[in-house]
């Protein structure tokens, strides 16, 4: 017994510590179309309802799930990408980094109705309901063009926060569309092919607008090369870390 509570006296009531939130794994995919002599990137504008960046113009991407890991695939990433993807994780599995591309393409098909993988008739079987599109379409997901450019976690004290891998794609590996994704009540409610001088117009998140540099400048030297990936964990304005 405290001294104060001997003479009667009540002490305060500690504040309780604020929650510290988890990062949830998440990816993100940057789809690129290089046959103009300027490069564009898909971007999609999320609706004025959602209650995480409304109306903020992003790549395609969001939570990885459990399921993603089980995945079959038609092709795996490069050896350097599947080694990176494992740098600075806890328990790191070759399933677990194939999670995180394959999140990507899930989402990718969720939010834009676009398919990436390789045309296979009846090959790909569809473990849950989110991969009956790449069924119903004979494309069986690939990860043999993701190249890993980016990973940025979301700085403590926000709401919700993500442990996102960056991945850019060529257009070109588009092998399939499901129609009507994109709608005025949709999560995202438009899409836009945009050079990069074109998105910086755009309403953008901080990470987004450093990861279009980080982009640019892996484009200029080589997006399939073996290169240092930047990590971002202490907020948009702290140097990386390099994976």
């Amino acid at each position: 017994m405290s001294a104060g509570e001997e003479q009667g006296v009540v002490p305060p009531a500690k504040a309780a510590a604020p929650q510290r939130l988890v990062p949830k794994d998440a990816a993100t995919i940057i789809l690129v179309d290089r046959e103009a002599a300027s490069p564009k990137l898909l971007m999609g504008k999320r609706h004025e309802g959602v209650r995480f960046m409304p109306g903020k113009y992003v790549f395609p991407g969001g939570r990885v799930e459990t399921e993603d890991g089980r995945v079959n695939i038609a092709g795996a990433y490069a050896p350097h990408v599947e080694r990176r993807l494992q740098t600075q994780v806890r328990r790191p599995t070759i399933s677990r980094a194939r999670a995180y591309g394959l999140a990507a393409l899930r989402e990718l098909a969720e939010e834009t109705g676009l398919l990436i993988g390789e045309r296979e008739t009846g090959a790909f079987a569809a473990r849950s309901e989110a991969w009956k599109p790449f069924a119903e379409a004979d494309v069986f997901p690939s990860l043999e063009g993701l190249h890993f450019v980016a990973r940025a976690i979301t700085p403590p004290g926000r709401p919700r926060r993500f442990d996102t891998r960056f991945f850019a794609a060529d257009a070109s590996l588009v092998a399939g569309r499901v129609e009507g994704i994109v709608t005025p009540d949709a999560e995202l409610v438009e899409l836009v092919w945009v050079t990069f001088d074109d998105a910086q117009d755009l309403d953008l998140p901080p990470i987004t607008r450093i990861v279009l540099k980080d982009l640019a400048r892996r484009l200029d030297e080589g997006l399939e090369r073996d290169l240092p990936v930047p990590f971002y964990r202490q907020g948009s304005k702290s140097e990386p870390e390099l994976l």
